[in-house]
């Protein structure tokens, strides 16, 4: 496993329970018989590869701890690109309006809103499931007064010129490419959340148009992509007519975000 040192620490944080200074204070600590019980089956679902966040049925994301769980895709830091890119662009003073499609979990407007207060937002997902989960973690960031959550396909009822950003961490991963995944994304991750279609971009074909008809004149939107996919990404978006178009790279130096502004009104 990738971390296994990190995973079993956290398993043990949960099973003890314990904090990490307690472990690091006193490692030879015996556990009490429950607490060796609970970390025994906790171990078991680990060595079946389920995740970690489905595990312990949260995830750090940004500066926020959100809820998790199968119906949702785990928020990972190449995520938080976006924000870097967003949060530049968006002084904290400011008021605007946010959307995010493809909501999940609320991990990106969430942490939009939290960092923004004089911003409001909208997130959009296609799944019932995904949308309770994000309204629990709204609800208990104290965040649910300003934003809305809706079951919607994409953009479909969202009228023109609506919002000042757009963010969208669509998914983009290849359909052939889905069972090569580690196992604990192919097997618990929401497959609505991974499979971009036959060549990872359907759901841009679909959100650069509609992307820019919601976008108010000068608004901003970012989107989350693939690896390899920035050149092919970039070309739709311009299709669309967007502009200013520019990518973003992650901590590890990949092509993460691409991002742009609707023309203003008379350009």
């Amino acid at each position: 496993m990738e971390s296994p040192t990190i995973d079993a620490r956290l398993l043990l944080e949960s099973a003890a329970p314990v904090t990490r200074a307690d472990i690091l204070a006193d490692p030879h600590r015996a556990l009490a018989d429950d607490a060796a019980e609970r970390l025994e089956a906790l171990v078991a679902r680990r060595e079946r590869r389920e995740p970690i966040s489905h595990i312990l049925g949260r995830k750090a994301f940004w500066t926020l701890m959100l809820d998790v769980g199968p119906s949702v895709l785990t928020p990972r830091p190449d995520t938080e690109t976006i924000l870097d890119v967003v949060l530049a662009r968006f002084a904290p003073e400011r008021a605007f309006s946010a959307l995010d499609l493809g909501v999940g979990s609320g991990a990106l407007i969430l942490a939009i809103l939290a960092e923004r207060p004089r911003a409001q937002g909208l997130g959009v997902d296609a799944s019932e499931d995904a949308l309770a989960v994000a309204r629990d973690n709204a609800a208990r960031l104290g965040l649910e007064s300003r934003v809305t959550l809706l079951r919607a396909d994409w953009t479909k009822g969202l009228g023109d010129n609506s919002f000042d950003l757009v963010v969208a961490n669509p998914p983009y991963i290849p359909s052939a490419d889905i069972e090569t995944l580690e196992p604990e994304v192919r097997d618990f991750e929401p497959r609505l959340a991974l499979d971009g279609g036959p060549d990872g971009l359907a759901a841009y074909r679909v959100l650069a148009p509609e992307i820019l008809r919601v976008l108010k004149p000068g608004g901003f939107f970012a989107v989350e992509i693939g690896v390899g996919q920035c050149a092919d990404v970039m070309a739709l978006f311009a299709a669309a007519g967007a502009d200013q178009l520019g990518a973003h790279r992650d901590l590890a130096d990949r092509e993460r975000v691409v991002a742009g502004l609707k023309k203003p009104l008379g350009n």
